[in-house]
């Protein structure tokens, strides 16, 4: 007997999508059934009605989350308890605590239902002047003279849209680890950030755009995809400074283990990511193990608490399990009794390791006091917004947000996209969707961090594939990338929590909105006030032209290229297709096909930069575009013919490890020209 519609839609499962083509598919019942298996329900006659009982037995949802104009609330209590009293007691934040009491019958009905011989009515609880924050809200029963606590929640007011910006501005977007000096031991790191700022932010400059931060496992090839981390919620140590920590401590000198090595890291043509990152913890090892403390690192510990507590712990065992058995990477190969983070042997190995495991909150202490800095010196000279951050999509199933924190995510299905014109058979991203439900009941708590501490020493955050507050393609495990269903979240609740974040933490949303997005989606976005992002690739007519540069929406981040697309000379040079070829990602035929497709490309792109004003130069056209946000490539500027990710290669291409052809010393070079590209664009700073 097939899914009805009621059974899917009642679970957050689409009965169908539109693809990119307009064509309408039905969601097919091997894969529902296989989605609700993951769900933990069984698709038989009743499903339905035993989760509507199930909500309707609650007061209150485990988690409330409303907009600071919200006007009222929805309170479930059965008939029978009806014409009782009723006293909620809101909890602020701050502590304060406000009461507020209602006699039921006054209460307007919402809406009535019956399961198994109870009744329920629902009622609307009018709200007073809300404030802005994380509260609690309690109700009781007035019994005189004594209260009886019925239910409790948490209660999230959040501002009507997120931080807008107040007028057109120009970034540079780059690749932190392929940022070449002549200091660095192999990688870029937070100094060569401090430099590319210096020289940058005199042409106009009012942001840096970087790649996400996250932390990662530093191995070739497979692991070094800053798009795929092991934890989402903490960054990559490979971004230290040596000296600089070292300064910051009091630690006289940071000697590499062997004090070639750093040279020949800088001259090695890609960055060797195990090296650099044995290098430096060797180094960090020496500085941390001659470290006193300070009651600065104290109460960076307290402040961060279990979350740090879990990641320095597995890294702590990560270390440890490799140094048993080089063959040893995931967690899911450890020995039994290890691969539950609250499990005693667990808890027994971060007693015995104390040091390791305090190393590592180390580590994630310098990496905070370094971005700091770097944001400080943004602000200070002058950049309006200053680091542009971006939170990843995905995390490693076997990394330690999924030692940690697995409750979170669903186990049996794995996220990815369906076929379109760029993947005709669909994207297998092989990650664990989020668990929706579990994350309500945690009052988002988890989701909160991870914006925050994303976002943190920013001025604005990038959300990779922004359509995963709303839904997102899940993948049964036993079935193909092109068999999957859209499954839905919470999409206001969490809208709401990243807008509250942002007005919170002064950052500007961008949301990558790329792919099979429907109107609604973008809809919504810009109501929440989360900038579009508009590649100008994609930019185009249903005929296959290029947009011209008005009609691109205001509410928008304009770029040339992404990490997974062609730079402008690689484009024109035919550099991906190339690539592809070479990769083995593409037959002779395949070749063909996409060779004479470029050249039909580029003959349209230039014809639209011809009639725009804009001969041969697709950045002015770009930058003149009413997008509040024009982010230019770092390789575009510098005329890189390399992208950074070749899309469906691993050991073929030299993926996330390409370094760029200007050193940062030499950035003062690149003003002048990006000077003139922003002041006749009208992106120029006003004058103070």
């Amino acid at each position: 007997m097939a899914i009805s519609r009621e059974v899917l839609t009642a679970f957050g499962i689409e009965p169908e999508y539109i693809d990119i083509w307009g064509k309408v598919h039905a969601t097919p019942d091997p894969v529902a059934r296989a989605i609700l298996r993951t769900l933990g329900v069984d698709p038989v006659e009743g499903a339905v009605e035993k989760r509507r009982a199930a909500e309707w037995a609650r007061p209150l949802d485990a988690t409330l989350v409303v907009r600071e104009d919200a006007d009222s609330i929805r309170l479930r209590v059965p008939v029978s308890r009806a014409g009782a009293s009723v006293k909620f007691e809101f909890e602020w934040e701050n502590g304060a605590i406000e009461h507020h009491w209602f006699w039921l019958p006054e209460l307007r009905e919402m809406e009535r239902a019956s399961f198994e011989g109870r009744e329920f009515v629902a009622k609307r609880v009018p709200l007073a002047q809300l404030r802005l924050g994380y509260h609690r809200i309690r109700a009781l029963w007035v019994k005189e003279p004594d209260l009886e606590l019925f239910c409790e929640s948490r209660f999230i007011v959040c501002p009507r849209r997120a931080l807008a910006p107040e007028r057109r501005m120009a970034g540079v977007a780059l690749s932190l680890y392929g940022l070449r000096s002549n200091r660095n031991w192999g990688c870029g790191d937070f100094t060569d950030l401090d430099a590319v700022i210096e020289a940058l932010e005199p042409a106009g400059v009012e942001f840096i755009a970087l790649n996400p931060l996250h932390a990662i496992p530093n191995r070739q090839p497979y692991n070094t995809s800053p798009y795929l981390p092991q934890c989402s919620l903490y960054r990559n140590f490979i971004y230290l400074d040596v000296e600089r920590a070292a300064a910051s401590v009091g630690h006289p000198a940071a000697s590499p283990a062997d004090p070639r090595e750093p040279e020949a890291l800088r001259a090695a043509e890609f960055v060797e990511y195990e090296r650099v990152a044995a290098l430096k913890l060797g180094a960090l090892r020496q500085i941390f193990e001659n470290f006193g403390g300070s009651p600065e690192f104290q109460k960076f510990i307290s402040e961060e608490g279990a979350l740090l507590d879990d990641f320095a712990v597995y890294c702590a065992l990560d270390a440890e399990m490799h140094r048993r058995d080089a063959q040893v990477w995931l967690w899911k190969d450890w020995p039994e009794e290890y691969r539950d983070a609250r499990s005693p042997a667990v808890e027994q190995f971060a007693k015995e390791h104390e040091r390791d495991v305090l190393f590592y909150k180390f580590l994630q202490w310098q990496i905070d006091v370094q971005l700091a800095q770097v944001q400080e010196h943004a602000l200070a000279r002058g950049m309006r917004v200053g680091l542009y951050h971006d939170l990843a999509l995905a995390t490693d199933r076997w990394g330690a947000d999924l030692w940690a924190n697995g409750r979170f995510y669903a186990r049996g299905c794995r996220v990815g996209s369906p076929p379109d014109d760029f993947s005709p058979k669909g994207q297998d991203w092989s990650f664990p969707p989020p668990n929706r439900e579990a994350h309500r009941e945690d009052g988002y708590g988890l989701f909160t961090q991870l914006i925050r501490k994303t976002a943190r020493h920013g001025g604005a955050l990038r959300i990779d594939h922004v359509m995963r507050f709303f839904r997102l393609w899940w993948i049964p495990d036993e079935f193909a990338a092109t068999d999957g269903a859209y499954v839905l979240d919470y999409a206001a609740d969490l809208m709401g929590i990243l807008a509250l974040e942002s007005v919170r933490g002064g950052f500007l949303v961008i949301g990558e909105d790329l792919g099979t997005v429907t109107g609604e989606v973008r809809a919504a976005l810009s109501q929440n006030e989360i900038l579009s992002y508009r590649v100008l690739w994609f930019e185009r007519h249903p005929d296959g032209s290029y947009k011209k540069p008005g009609e691109y929406p205001e509410r928008a981040a304009a770029t040339t290229s992404t990490h997974d697309l062609p730079t402008l000379a690689g484009f024109f040079k035919f550099r991906d297709i190339e690539a592809r070829r070479a990769a083995g990602l593409i037959d002779e035929a395949g070749y063909q096909q996409q060779m004479e497709e470029r050249r039909r490309e580029i003959e349209r792109l230039k014809q639209a930069l011809r009639e725009a004003g804009f001969e041969n130069d697709a950045l002015g056209f770009l930058l003149s575009t009413p997008c509040r946000l024009a982010i230019v490539n770092q390789e575009d500027l510098t005329g890189e013919t390399e992208q950074q990710n070749l899309p469906g290669s691993t050991w073929q291409h030299p993926n996330w490890r390409r370094k760029m052809k200007v050193a940062v010393e030499n950035f003062g070079q690149l003003a002048p020209r990006l000077r003139e590209l922003i002041g006749r664009s009208g992106r120029e700073r006003a004058a103070s």
